[in-house]
């Protein structure tokens, strides 16, 4: 129990154990003013009795008071579980527009790496087509210099000329 309660449960045993006490003086019937007229009645009766009421009537506003605070808590769950679900599909959408971001620059390298591949490798055939013709040229010219060289044990060797295009 927290602190306001023990205190109002003192409180009230301590007005019910006077009331208790001093039930006779309380009954005793008094001459009572109510401004208009008079009345004979017990006024302790009556003042204990509004005392009741009005501490019935605080309970009733306690209790209503924490109904409605229960009620508001409860709505304000709802629209935090609402605020929470909107933000955990923002997320999962936020996810799914990164994956995809992602998936197509994965695809777009890929696809770049690809055309860089095929286009050294065009290059390297290219290059290589290039070494066979410069090799058959000098083969060529090795067998031309050894056919001239068979005749020209009868006549003399012919210059050899090397075409500049040709690269090694």
């Amino acid at each position: 129990m927290n602190f306001r309660t023990i205190i109002l449960i003192i409180i009230v045993a301590a007005i019910a154990a006077l009331a208790a006490l001093n039930w006779p003086t309380l009954a005793a019937p008094t001459l009572i003013s109510l401004g208009i007229t008079s009345v004979q009645a017990p006024l302790g009766v009556i003042m204990l009795a509004l005392t009741i009421l009005l501490g019935v009537f605080f309970l009733a506003y306690v209790l209503s008071l924490h109904g409605s605070v229960l009620l508001e808590t409860r709505r304000h769950a709802k629209e935090m579980a609402a605020q929470r679900e909107l933000a955990d599909k923002a997320e999962a959408s936020r996810f799914t527009e990164l994956r995809a971001f992602l998936e197509g620059q994965h695809r777009n390298g890929h696809e770049a790496l690809l055309a860089r591949i095929d286009t050294l490798e065009s290059r390297l055939a290219a290059r290589a087509q290039e070494s066979d013709n410069t090799t058959a040229a000098y083969v060529g010219q090795l067998e031309d210099q050894l056919r001239q060289r068979g005749t020209s044990m009868v006549q003399p060797a012919a210059p050899v000329r090397v075409d500049p295009t040709l690269r090694p």
